[in-house]
């Protein structure tokens, strides 16, 4: 099953994650990157690993991207591992699937994943399991708020073992970028119809009760409060970006 996959990395000055998780995919033919021009040492540290492919593309959307990174390529493998640079695969993950025998008509696996703060796993997160793995041709890529959603076209099976999910970039970077993402996410809230939105999303549309929502939901729900400071850690950065959301919509209240 192995030989039958190409591994698609979307990357933008991720220096601080790319070797590790190419360390993780050698058993790779072919590591497809599409990379958006990025300016630090990205570039160089996947020039390393000789399975690697490097495509450059300025960045526009998310979705697009992918359509690019997917369809545009070359990629002539059957199946497609999409992955963020920060995503690992560790062997009991590489394991499974290795193993499987999927039928014809699966479109897709499913994996969960295990987020990770500084290296220190979490016992939950608010991440969802996605269709990391899926047949070309059977998934098509569609702008969500600040990323992309992958819609599958056929069946979908869970697997067992997970994703790490280990982002090692600075706070800094992370602040400017939930900036810019939750630009994104309140433009999404304020121009769908509440019908189209998560029970999450209405609630974060209140303006008040997101991020009192996702404080409660990470420390009690989830039990983070006992994962010590990376649990703590996590819900801050959770409650953070929802305050932020709220304060692009109470932005554009007063603009309005």
């Amino acid at each position: 099953m192995l030989a039958e996959i190409t591994p698609v990395i979307l990357t933008y000055n991720e220096a601080a994650n790319i070797a590790r998780s190419l360390e993780r995919l050698t058993w790779a033919r072919e590591v497809v990157i599409v990379d958006s021009h990025s300016t630090d040492d990205t570039v160089a540290i996947a020039g390393r690993f000789p399975n690697v492919r490097l495509v450059q593309r300025p960045f526009d959307t998310h979705a697009r991207q992918w359509r690019f990174a997917v369809e545009e390529t070359g990629i002539a493998s059957e199946w497609v591992l999409r992955l963020d640079a920060d995503y690992m695969v560790e062997p009991a993950l590489r394991d499974e699937i290795a193993a499987l025998r999927p039928d014809p008509a699966t479109a897709a696996c499913e994996i969960a994943f295990t987020y990770c703060i500084e290296g220190r796993p979490l016992r939950a997160s608010l991440y969802p399991a996605l269709p990391v793995l899926f047949r070309r041709g059977r998934g098509r890529f569609e702008q969500d708020g600040h990323t992309e959603k992958l819609r599958i076209d056929g069946p979908v099976v869970k697997l067992v073992n997970r994703l790490l999910h280990d982002d090692r970039k600075s706070l800094e970077r992370w602040l400017q970028s939930q900036a810019r993402y939750q630009a994104q996410e309140a433009e999404k809230l304020l121009t769908r119809p509440s019908s189209e939105l998560s029970w999450p999303d209405r609630i974060r549309k209140t303006r008040v009760l997101g991020p009192l929502a996702v404080l409660v939901h990470c420390l009690v729900v989830k039990r983070l409060v006992f994962d010590g400071t990376a649990g703590l850690l996590y819900t801050a950065q959770r409650v953070t970006a929802d305050i932020i959301l709220s304060m692009q919509l109470l932005r554009r209240d007063l603009d309005r």
